[in-house]
């Protein structure tokens, strides 16, 4: 386990990452934590006293990696950009757990499953990740039912996301 203070940083302009809130993982402790390792790999630990798993650090191309702080991230730790924060990281090497939901829905579709089987797992992961951020029991089952139409149609999780800008819902044919 690695134990460090840092401070909340955000990108400006920085393609993708524009906008992004982050802290800054140094070359040293990302090879403490997963030595060897030059790409993504899952975390888990605390951000001050709030509990994470799964969260992914991202290489920067330098050696150095960034933990990105999602929306639920920064309203735990209640800080923003320029704030200090006190971080505790492992290896987090649990394996991911897919929406329960979403695959016994899948499970009844033997069709949409065999199609979401096809998909990478970085992929089938988006689609879970989606549908677990629902705030509301009825934006989850819609949107596992646009991810089912989505899989009989042979989208990916963009191109489910494009088709929907717009449009309630993929039609179920």
């Amino acid at each position: 386990m690695v134990k460090f203070k840092t401070t909340i940083q955000k990108f400006g302009s920085k393609g993708e990452k524009t906008g992004w809130t982050y802290i800054p993982i140094e070359e040293k402790l990302a090879q403490q934590l997963s030595p060897g390792n030059k790409k993504s790999f899952r975390v888990k630990g605390k951000l001050d006293n709030h509990l994470i798993s799964q969260a992914a650090l991202i290489p920067m191309g330098d050696g150095d990696f960034i933990l990105p702080l999602n929306a639920q991230m920064r309203k735990a730790i209640a800080k923003q950009k320029g704030e200090e924060l006190m971080i505790y990281l492992e290896a987090d090497e649990t394996p991911f757990q897919f929406s329960k939901d979403m695959m016994a829905c899948l499970e009844d579709v033997p069709k949409a499953l065999a199609g979401f089987n096809k998909l990478s797992g970085s992929e089938q992961k988006y689609f879970s990740n989606w549908i677990e951020s629902a705030k509301t029991a009825p934006t989850k089952v819609k949107r596992i039912a646009q991810m089912v139409a989505a899989m009989l149609k042979g989208y990916r999780y963009g191109e489910m996301i494009r088709a929907l800008k717009g449009k309630d819902n993929l039609p179920l044919r």
